[in-house]
């Protein structure tokens, strides 16, 4: 295991040196910078901006520096003192930015995904413990329905009951009296009120696709040999199913976990932009059309490294769950 941890940790590093600088090469591969979208703004507003005032725009934000110059700026601001880098179009850190709007959508995230393993679970089993029962079609035909049902429809849908016959504010995570006040016990709850939209909506393509993992994987296990030697012994059903075949359907949830660590941060980012929810999401897509360099460069290497530990997570927590993973680990 030790020997895992380091060969792991190693490639992690150069995992996220490499796609730091792809990254990098990526944003610079469209026409044009910020100055572009500068320009493109004032233009819309009928205004003119001289090649002077550009020239010093690029001068200001570095863009006339050599590529390489621009990366090596950035990633050893990043390496040697934590900093992201200042954003174009904010005129702010990257850093207080991302921060502004990661507490809401860690809230959101982990709220919908409580509610996704709430439901999804206990249906999933009960499906493939009562296969081509009634309840086993009609959890079946809920599942297709959710994982068919685009998630901007449901959430438009959603918007409406809850401002038709719950009176709540149509759009964002509070009514318009709290959109702007300091924290306290009133827009607490406020929150809570509003949350729940944006939850069902999230969590429903969530709750349908793991049904039906859950569903599939306890009907693979039903059926082996092992279940029915232990049937066969004597051991109470209810034991039987929740120490074996359960527990070793549930194996892809936990090579998967770690996946959750990026969606924590990035969240609904369709979702969010319809429902007008101020979380990082929508902040990524604006600074990708804006070209905000610096802001979609942190964004992208913030995800890649939750996603590089995430996955290692991911499968500590298989080997803790499956004996026969942390067997093949001791071998290895």
């Amino acid at each position: 295991m030790a020997r895992f941890l380091a060969r792991r940790l190693l490639w992690m590093v150069v995992t996220l040196a490499a796609i730091s600088f792809v990254t990098f090469v990526v944003i610079k591969l469209p026409p044009g910078d910020y100055t572009t979208t500068v320009i493109r703004n004032a233009e819309a507003r009928g205004q003119d901006i001289p090649d002077s005032q550009i020239a010093e725009l690029k001068r200001h934000y570095g863009l006339d520096q050599p590529f390489l110059v621009q990366y090596g700026k950035w990633i050893s601001g990043v390496v040697l003192r934590g900093d992201l880098g200042q954003s174009f179009a904010w005129n702010q850190s990257v850093a207080s930015l991302i921060g502004s709007r990661v507490l809401l959508s860690i809230l959101l995230s982990l709220a919908s995904l409580l509610f996704v393993w709430a439901i999804a679970f206990p249906i999933g089993i009960y499906s493939a413990l009562r296969q081509y029962s009634g309840g086993d079609y009609f959890a079946s035909f809920l599942g297709f329905i959710g994982m068919a049902v685009p998630e901007f429809m449901l959430a438009l849908v959603m918007m409406y009951v809850g401002f038709r016959y719950f009176g709540q504010s149509v759009g964002g995570l509070f009514s318009p009296e709290y959109a702007d006040a300091a924290w306290n016990l009133g827009k607490l709850i406020d929150l809570l009120s509003h949350l729940w939209i944006p939850i069902v909506v999230v969590g429903v393509a969530g709750t349908a696709g793991l049904i039906r993992i859950t569903r599939a994987n306890l009907l693979d296990e039903l059926h082996k040999p092992y279940v029915a030697t232990a049937r066969a012994k004597g051991l109470p059903e209810w034991k039987l199913l929740l120490k074996y075949p359960v527990r070793m359907s549930l194996s892809p949830f936990f090579s998967t976990v770690g996946w959750l660590l990026p969606g924590l941060i990035s969240g609904e980012t369709i979702v969010s932009v319809v429902m007008s929810l101020p979380t990082s999401g929508p902040l990524l897509l604006g600074a990708v059309k804006s070209q905000d360099m610096y802001l979609v460069g942190s964004f992208v290497l913030i995800l890649s490294a939750l996603t590089v530990v995430g996955t290692m997570l991911s499968d500590l927590a298989l080997a803790w769950w499956d004996p026969r993973i942390r067997a093949r680990f001791q071998k290895g």
